[in-house]
C-alpha cells in the first residue's frame, strides 16, 4: 500500500498542500519510532539508573504517545469531516478491514519470527515463550491477564503491549464517534459541544488510574489497558475537531512548550523509568504531561503549519523512515538484542547507548524495508 493510499484509507488529508501534509505526518512517525528505539537502547545499556540523565532517556518512550495522538487524529477525522460537511459517516466495515490489513500481516510475521529466533537462543527469562503465549501475542490479548510480566511477556516482543492498546482503540473508535457525533451532537455540526465531549473523555484516563491504583479486583495488567492511555488518543481526536473548525497551530509556539514539558516530566514527578509508575500521583502526572507533549508535537502538522518543522518532517529521508516506522517498531527489539550480543558483544546493562542505537538502526532499516515491502497489501 502506498503512503497516499494508506492515509486516504484513514480519511485522507487535504491541502496544506495535500502532499506536504501527508509527508510531514508520515515523517513524524519516523521520529516516534526512533524515540522508542532510543529509549530501549538506553535501557539495554544500563542508562536508566543514572539520575536525571537516565530519566531523560527513559522518557523517550514519548514516541508511543505520539503514535497514539496520530491515530486519534487520522482515524477520527473522517467522522468529524462527515459531521462538518453533512456527508455520510465512514463505513465501519471498510474501516475495520483497512485496520486489519494495515497492521496484521507484518505483525504476524514478526511474532512468528520472534518465537523462531528465541527457540534457538536464550536471552534471559522469557515467560511468554509458550504455546499459550504465542496465541496470546498473535491475537494481541497478552495484556489481558493478571501477572502479565511473568505470564505472557516475550523477550522479543515487550513493546507490543502498546500495539494491543492501539487495537483496542481501533475497536472502540466507531462507538466513541457514535457517542460524540450522534448521541451528543445529534448528527449536527456542533464543534464546541464536540470539544466538550472530548474533554469529558479525557477524564476517563485519570479516573481509571485512580481505580487501578486504589483497588485490587482488576488484574494487574489493567494498568496497560486502553482507559489508561485514552487521553493520548483523545489529544489527536481534539486535533481532528480543531482542524475542522479551521484552527491553526505553529511550531514556534508548540515545540518549545513541548520541550519544556518533556524536561519537567523527566524529573521524579512522573516516577521511576517504568511503563507504569508505582504511585498514583506519578501515573497521573505522566499521563497528563505525555498527553500535552505528544499533542503539541503533532499539532503544527495537523493544523496547517508550513514552516521548517513541516518541511523537515516532509523531507525524503524522514518520509522514507516514516513509511517503514511501523516495521521498525515491530522488529527493533529483536535486532537490538542480536546486535548487543553478536556484534557489539556488550554484557547486558553496559556499553555505549549511541553505538547500540546506530548499529541497531543499520541492521533494522533494511530488514524493516523488506518486511514492509513483502507484507503490505497492494490495492
Amino acid at each position: 500500500m502506498t503512503l497516499s493510499r494508506d492515509l486516504d484509507a484513514q480519511g485522507g488529508l487535504e491541502s496544506i498542500s495535500k502532499a506536504e501534509r501527508v509527508a510531514s505526518l508520515t515523517g513524524i512517525r519516523a521520529v516516534a519510532a526512533l524515540l522508542v528505539m532510543g529509549t530501549h537502547a538506553a535501557y539495554t545499556t544500563g542508562k536508566y539508573p543514572q539520575g536525571y540523565f537516565g530519566l531523560v532517556c527513559s522518557r523517550m518512550e514519548i514516541g508511543v504517545p505520539i503514535f497514539f495522538v496520530l491515530s486519534g487524529f487520522l482515524l477520527f477525522r473522517p467522522w468529524v469531516d462527515a459531521a462538518a460537511t453533512g456527508g455520510p459517516p465512514p463505513s465501519v466495515r471498510r474501516y475495520a478491514w483497512h485496520r486489519v490489513r494495515r497492521i496484521m500481516p507484518a505483525y504476524v510475521v514478526t511474532v512468528l519470527a520472534a518465537y523462531l529466533v528465541y527457540h534457538f537462543r536464550t536471552a534471559g527469562p522469557n515467560p511468554g515463550h509458550t504455546w499459550e503465549g504465542l496465541f496470546r501475542n498473535l491475537t494481541l490479548t497478552q495484556i489481558y491477564t493478571d501477572n502479565y510480566l511473568y505470564a505472557f511477556l516475550h523477550q522479543g516482543l515487550t513493546q507490543m503491549w502498546s500495539l494491543a492498546v492501539e487495537v483496542a482503540f481501533y475497536i472502540a473508535l466507531p462507538a466513541l464517534a457514535y457517542l460524540l457525533l450522534v448521541l451528543l451532537c445529534r448528527r449536527r455540526w456542533q464543534p464546541r459541544l464536540l470539544l466538550t465531549g472530548l474533554v469529558a473523555l479525557l477524564a476517563i484516563s485519570p479516573a481509571w488510574l485512580v481505580l487501578v491504583h486504589t483497588t485490587d479486583f482488576l488484574p494487574d495488567g489493567a494498568r496497560l489497558w486502553l482507559p489508561t492511555y485514552l487521553a493520548w488518543f483523545v489529544g489527536g481526536m481534539m486535533l481532528a475537531a480543531l482542524h475542522a473548525m479551521g484552527a491553526r497551530a505553529y511550531a514556534f509556539a508548540c515545540l518549545p512548550l513541548a520541550i519544556i514539558c518533556y524536561f519537567i516530566v523527566s524529573t521524579p514527578i512522573a516516577g521511576e523509568p517504568t511503563t507504569s509508575p508505582a504511585e498514583l500521583r506519578e501515573a497521573l502526572a505522566k499521563t497528563a504531561f505525555y498527553t500535552v507533549i505528544a499533542t503539541l508535537a503533532v499539532a503544527p502538522l495537523a493544523l496547517g503549519n508550513r514552516g521548517w518543522y513541516s518541511r523537515f518532517l516532509a523531507s525524503r529521508p524522514m518520509v522514507f523512515l516514516g513509511e517503514i516506522s511501523y516495521e521498525i517498531f515491530l522488529i527493533h527489539l529483536i535486532t537490538m538484542e542480536l546486535v548487543m550480543v553478536e556484534i557489539l558483544r556488550y554484557p547486558i546493562y553496559t556499553g555505549s547507548m549511541v553505538n547500540l542505537f546506530v548499529v541497531t538502526m543499520i541492521v533494522t532499516i533494511p530488514l524493516a524495508w523488506l518486511l514492509h515491502r513483502f507484507t503490505r497489501v497492494r490495492s
